[in-house]
């Protein structure tokens, strides 16, 4: 069974940076798709970015070039690199894990950018 632990997140000011990373395990890294999605409070679950188990990368349009995502297959990870955070990045993030049919989701972890 697929399990993803998601570490980072917190509070940050306008304009700052925060990371997150996500450790993979139960299954082989490399066949996944792995990326973040988030949900804010009375809004919809939404794509943060994907990096597929190809090599390519997909950012939502909201965080393109202010956030990256990367993956390290030595340390069955991935992480998000958040830049230039507006409040409006203020949500729940989760860590994604998808193979075929197969979707798995971490625990969430809040980010909460304020001043």
């Amino acid at each position: 069974q697929v399990q993803l632990v998601e570490s980072g997140g917190g509070l940050v000011q306008p304009g700052g940076s925060l990371s997150f990373s996500c450790a993979f395990s139960g299954s082989i890294f490399s066949i996944y798709d792995m990326g973040w999605y988030r949900q804010a409070p009375g809004k919809q679950h939404e794509l943060v970015a994907i990096a597929t188990s190809g090599g390519s990368t997909n950012y939502g349009d909201s965080v393109k070039g202010r956030f990256t995502i990367s993956r390290d297959k030595a340390k069955n990870s991935v992480y998000l690199q958040m830049n230039s955070l507006k409040p409006e990045d203020t949500a729940v993030y989760y860590c994604y894990a998808g193979y075929a049919k197969f979707d798995y989701w971490g625990q969430g972890t809040q980010v909460t950018v304020s001043s």
